[in-house]
C-alpha cells in the first residue's frame, strides 16, 4: 500500500494537477470567505465564527474531490495499466486504499492553510467575543470525515468508466447525493423524516460541528468510507474475473 501512496503523491505532484487543486481550493474558498458579497462573507457576518466557511466547504469539495479522484482507476483503464497493476505483488485491498489514503493527503494538505482563517478572525473579534475553538475543532475533525467520505465514493466512481469525465459526473452526482439529497427529501418522508435525514452526510457533519463529538458521527463516516472502498475492490475483482 504505500509504494501505492507514494506513487500516486508522486503523480500528483510531479505534474500541476496537485498544486492547482490546492491552489484552486484556497482561492474559491478565500474569495467567498473575504472578498465576495454575499451570505459566506466572514467580515459581513458581524460575529467572529467560521460557520460561513464550514457552509462553503462541502459545496467546493463536491466537485473538488471527484476531479482528483476521477483518474483513480479510469486512467489505468485507458491506458491498459489496470491489468498490469493488479498483477503486482499486493492485494486489490492494498491498491485501493494506497488510492484512497494518498486523495486523502492531498485534499488534506490543501485544507491546512486555512487555519490561517482562525488566526485571522480571533485577531479582528472583539475579546467579549471570542471565536469558539470547540465548535470550530469540531468542525474541522468533522471535514477530514466528510473528505474521507467524498474521496471513498470518487475512487469508486473512478471504476466505471476509462473515460474521467464520466467517473467525474458520476462522483459528483454520489458525493450531492449522499451529503444534500437525502436531507432535501427528509421533509417529504413524514415521521421518518429524522432517519432519512440521518442517512446523508450533512446531518452528521453539522452534528460534529456544534463541537460534541458523537460516536454515532464517527461510525457513520467511517462506514460509508468502508462500504464505498468495499464496493471498489468488489468491482475490480469482478472486472479481473
Amino acid at each position: 500500500m504505500k509504494a501505492i501512496l507514494l506513487k500516486e503523491i508522486k503523480s500528483f505532484f510531479g505534474s500541476p494537477m496537485g498544486y492547482l487543486v490546492i491552489a484552486i481550493f484556497l482561492l474559491l474558498s478565500g474569495l467567498f470567505l473575504w472578498v465576495f458579497e454575499g451570505d459566506f462573507n466572514i467580515l459581513n457576518a458581524g460575529f467572529a465564527d467560521l460557520a460561513p466557511f464550514f457552509t462553503l466547504v462541502p459545496w467546493i469539495l463536491i466537485f473538488l474531490i471527484p476531479a482528483v479522484t476521477m483518474r483513480s482507476f479510469s486512467e489505468e483503464k485507458k491506458q491498459g495499466t489496470l491489468e498490469l497493476l493488479l498483477t503486482k505483488p499486493l492485494s486489490i485491498g492494498q491498491i485501493v486504499n494506497g488510492k484512497f489514503f494518498a486523495a486523502v493527503l492531498l485534499i488534506v494538505i490543501a485544507i491546512i492553510p486555512t487555519l490561517i482563517y482562525v488566526y485571522a478572525i480571533s485577531g479582528l473579534s472583539m475579546e467579549s467575543s471570542h471565536i469558539d475553538m470547540g465548535s470550530t475543532i469540531g468542525s474541522y475533525f468533522g471535514l477530514l470525515f466528510l473528505i474521507s467520505g467524498y474521496t471513498a465514493i470518487g475512487i469508486f466512481a473512478s471504476t466505471f468508466s476509462d473515460n474521467q469525465i464520466v467517473a467525474f459526473i458520476i462522483s459528483v452526482f454520489l458525493c450531492f447525493l449522499f451529503y444534500f439529497g437525502f436531507d432535501g427529501v427528509a421533509g417529504y418522508a413524514g415521521s421518518f423524516e429524522t432517519y432519512v435525514s440521518a442517512i446523508g452526510m450533512q446531518d452528521h457533519f453539522i452534528s460534529m460541528g456544534r463541537g460534541v463529538v458523537d460516536t454515532r458521527d464517527l461510525v457513520y463516516f467511517v462506514s460509508i468510507a468502508i462500504l464505498f472502498l468495499s464496493l471498489t475492490v468488489f468491482k475490480l475483482k469482478s472486472s479481473k474475473a
